[in-house]
């Protein structure tokens, strides 16, 4: 792999001489997936509920790999890998690099243990911490300014699936036990109710343009025409979800989409009777009163909290119950950048990030001022419309970078906006999520949308 074609090809900031502002970067976000893990017991790092998911364990080493592989390996002729075999076991789906290691049985692997893989963790953050000090004091920070700000924009993305990934682990325990205990109280009062944000549409452009940090799929920037539309001005509730849920939302083939209705019809056998698609994943009745699992363990379901863990079938058969439809991406886009060029950094303050460490989508305020879109960022994913393709000239990266989106542009449904467990500072109005439709375990929801009336 050529790094020098990585570095030239992939976006970054302004790359400075100094380099203390970039280790510092570095440090904060690879000491934030270890403060994810705090608390955790070695047994919980290994296993693997299903082949989606992948062990914590495995997060931590294969972040660390992508610093080896892509950077160090690359740009420092001296560095020797801890271990030979990590650049197999880690490698997620870079076939330019080499082999992987099948990723359902991930969660078979003993070895190497937690504490070699911290060990590995501290061996790659030196040889980085010295890599980027030289490459500063002889002027040349550039070479690797944008492959390390990549790493961690990566290791950004792993944080949070290894929330998601946890949550599932320990959903299959009969012990249902919490990973993180605390959590912030909801919102005294209701929402208020959804009201209808009008956008007249026309030509807009969409797309990342400027010097800061993004992936290549969110290029290049092009016009788009659009119609007249209105967005939902909140999120979804729960109570909102429910009321679908007692009109028979889930027994009325109407609703559904061919491949929706048949998902649900084939979940119906699942073991786990909160893995059935008759409910959103992780719900669960005690008695009358709905429950569902979350990271601080199992409560009952808070009617004002935004739904959460839903399908894109799921969203969009609720959509068209309540007679609206899912958002474009092109829509949601328009929306949340006036929103950021409005507001600035309060758009993304007012949301619920990792950041927070609450993991779980937190209910809007009761006080929330009307006429404006709430909840654009933070909480949930919001299921859009768009499939995931390639936007009018996009070029992937060179070299196995080029790996990272380009490749997966098939079968999959654009998302927007970030979740509960999204770095603050990750997120951004361009930035493309991509999932199959019938996935759930992510923190996906929903936000309506509609023609213009």
């Amino acid at each position: 792999m050529s790094t020098s074609a990585l570095t030239s090809a992939a976006p970054g900031v302004s790359s400075p001489t100094a380099a203390q502002p970039l280790l510092d970067r570095f440090r904060d976000v690879r000491a934030f997936s270890e403060r994810m893990c705090e608390g955790m017991e070695a047994e919980d790092f290994v296993i693997q509920s299903m082949p989606d998911v992948s062990p914590t364990k495995w997060h931590l080493a294969h972040t660390t790999w992508f610093f080896e592989a892509f950077l160090l390996q690359p740009h420092d002729p001296e560095y020797r890998p801890l271990n030979g075999q990590y650049n197999y076991l880690f490698n997620s789906y870079y076939n330019t690099i080499g082999e992987q290691f099948c990723r359902p049985r991930r969660g078979q692997i003993s070895r190497p243990t937690v504490r070699e893989v911290m060990e590995y963790r501290r061996h790659v953050d030196r040889q980085v911490g010295a890599l980027v000090e030289e490459r500063a004091s002889e002027g040349r920070l550039s070479d690797v300014w944008d492959t390390v700000m990549l790493g961690t924009h990566h290791e950004q993305q792993h944080q949070e699936l290894m929330a998601a990934d946890i949550k599932h682990v320990f959903s299959i325990n009969p012990l249902r036990p919490a990973w993180r205990t605390g959590r912030e109280d909801p919102a005294a009062g209701h929402p208020p109710a959804l009201e209808w944000i009008d956008h007249p549409g026309g030509l807009v452009a969409i797309g990342h343009e400027g010097d800061r940090f993004h992936f290549d799929n969110e290029t290049k920037r092009h016009r788009v025409w659009l119609e007249p539309f209105e967005l939902g001005s909140r999120l979804v509730t729960n109570a909102e979800y429910l009321a679908f849920m007692e009109d028979g939302g889930y027994d009325r083939p109407d609703l559904w989409l061919s491949m929706g209705w048949a998902a649900v019809r084939e979940s119906s056998v699942k073991e786990n009777d909160w893995e059935r698609m008759d409910k959103p994943l992780y719900w669960f009745r005690d008695g009358s009163e709905w429950w569902h699992y979350t990271l601080a363990g199992p409560r009952p379901v808070h009617p004002d909290e935004p739904v959460v863990h839903v399908s894109y079938y799921e969203a969009d058969a609720y959509a068209r119950w309540a007679g609206a439809r899912l958002p474009s991406e092109a829509e949601w886009e328009v929306v949340g950048a006036e929103l950021v060029a409005s507001e600035g950094p309060a758009a993304l303050e007012r949301g619920t990030f990792s950041d927070d460490f609450v993991f779980h989508p937190q209910a809007l305020r009761a006080d929330a001022p009307s006429g404006r879109p709430h909840q654009m960022f933070g909480e949930v994913w919001e299921w859009t419309r768009s499939a995931y393709e390639a936007y009018p000239g996009f070029t992937p990266w060179e070299g196995a970078a080029g790996e990272y989106n380009g490749k997966f542009m098939a079968n999959q449904i654009v998302l927007r906006g970030g979740s509960c467990a999204t770095a603050r500072d990750h997120i951004r109005p361009t930035y493309r999520n991509f999932f199959y439709a019938g996935d759930r375990w992510q923190f996906k929801g929903i936000r309506l949308a509609r023609d213009a009336r």
